[in-house]
């Protein structure tokens, strides 16, 4: 497909982010693409084949909800995988010929292939998958692959500039679009709001929009992060977190905010230190999990589901502090449409008000002598699937339905989804002879 090419110099604070932006044309043809037609033709253009993935579908021992005689697989490829909840498609890494990756989508029903977008070779070591996520700007859904590296590699004839190289894909029929972004410093990749946001795991970003390939830089300094005014702990240990659709999510020390937009001190829930707030994860659905102290530190924190617009406590509960605070929180998960939240030992009903008109939170820490509960998935109706354990990893498996919040244990070795869409679940599985398999099962 025709592609151009865009150049784009940009200063931001004293450091100048030189962000040069590359639409290339992407390369590939009937020896990259094995699924190309016979004469090449479709080399330049997403190609359409509506073959179902393979018919030996292994039957896991999933919860009973999901029927396991029927459903697809897909076999191979990167461990990673990214949705599209309109269309309803699951997006996939996998290899082609000669060195190069290709994303391929499937239709999360059947299994079917959907469309495959061009061939392109990884700027990273190609024995690793490149990144792949999912976005939303407003009604319209990509997928969004990336890698970084040198372009040409070590011994080319380049000056060497380390390079992020970002494919994104609509979602409806494929069309495809590159851009590549020099970037000094491992980058950090993430697609929560309507744009890629890329940071360098602190202060400094660039966001770049996924129709045109603009790129906006942000400095690490107070005037270019928005910083609130009379902040005490906004300025130490500053991060960007997250993209939002009103800006950018930015942390201080035990603070946080929006820029452009809402400050945390002025959200803080009812009774406790406004100057305590931590933001832990933040959904595409527009949800940022937080957790908060007491005035006076106990053994016990609040932890809040806040409008990622407004700041507004959508929902909240007191859980027990850790022994020692983890290097890393658990990811934040929704159900596809919305209304339940899982973290962890954390489950929250959004949509369900709680007699005194605040939504519900759950914390399954382990009370009276049970064992602690670690969610990983979500259902639209309420389910909840994860371990009794401290990590997603070990442990029984358990469904949690949240209208009890009694856990249930399944069957030993029992395997539970990783997410749900459109009435399909999808587990990850490693077969005998270590291949990575993706398969998805109907709900009954």
């Amino acid at each position: 497909m025709g592609q151009r090419v865009m150049r784009m110099a940009l200063v931001a604070g004293v450091a100048v982010l030189a962000l040069l932006l590359l639409l290339a044309t992407c390369g590939g043809g009937k020896d990259d693409e094995p699924d190309a037609g016979k004469d090449g033709k479709d080399a330049k253009k997403p190609t359409k084949a509506g073959s179902p993935a393979p018919s030996a579908v292994p039957r896991l021992p999933a919860p009973a909800a999901y029927d396991t005689a029927r459903g697809w697989r897909i076999v191979g490829g990167s461990t990673e995988y990214a949705l599209s909840q309109e269309p309803a498609l699951v997006g996939h890494v996998e290899r082609g010929t000669t060195g190069s990756f290709v994303l391929r989508t499937y239709d999360v029903k059947t299994g079917k292939r959907a469309w495959s977008g061009t061939p392109w070779r990884s700027l990273s070591d190609p024995a690793y998958f490149p990144g792949l996520l999912s976005l939303t700007k407003g009604d319209r859904h990509y997928f969004v692959t990336w890698s970084y590296g040198k372009v040409g590699g070590a011994d080319s004839l380049s000056t060497g500039d380390s390079v992020l190289a970002l494919d994104v894909y609509d979602a409806r029929d494929g069309n495809q679009k590159h851009y590549e972004l020099p970037w000094q410093g491992v980058p950090v990749v993430s697609t929560t709001g309507p744009a890629i946001l890329v940071t360098n795991g602190a202060a400094t970003a660039a966001v770049v929009d996924p129709e045109t390939g603009r790129v906006t830089p942000y400095a690490a300094n107070p005037k270019s992060l928005g910083m609130p005014k009379g902040c005490k702990n906004c300025g130490a240990r500053t991060e960007v977190r997250a993209l939002t659709a009103k800006g950018l999510l930015v942390s201080g020390r035990s603070e946080f905010w929006v820029k452009g937009g809402w400050y945390s001190r002025a959200v803080a829930p009812k009774g406790l230190d406004p100057a305590s707030g931590v933001p832990t994860s933040v959904t595409s659905a527009g949800q940022i999990l937080a957790k908060w102290q007491k005035k006076k530190p106990d053994n016990w924190e609040r932890w809040a589901v806040h409008d990622a617009n407004t700041g507004k406590v959508l929902a909240s509960v007191d859980c027990p502090r850790p022994a020692i605070e983890p290097g890393e929180y658990p990811q934040a998960v929704t159900a596809p449409g919305g209304h339940y939240l899982v973290a962890g030992n954390l489950a929250f009903d959004l949509r369900s008000p709680a007699p005194k008109g605040a939504k519900t939170g759950h914390c399954l820490q382990g009370r009276g002598g049970a064992k602690p509960v670690t969610l990983t998935s979500v259902t639209d109706d309420g389910i909840a699937y994860g371990t009794t354990s401290t990590t997603s990893a070990g442990g029984t498996p358990v469904e949690v339905p949240l209208s009890t919040v009694v856990p249930a244990a399944l069957t030993d070795g029992a395997v539970v989804p990783e997410r749900e869409l459109a009435g399909t679940g999808l587990f990850r599985w490693t077969d005998r002879r270590d291949r990575s398999q993706l398969i998805g099962y109907p709900r009954r």
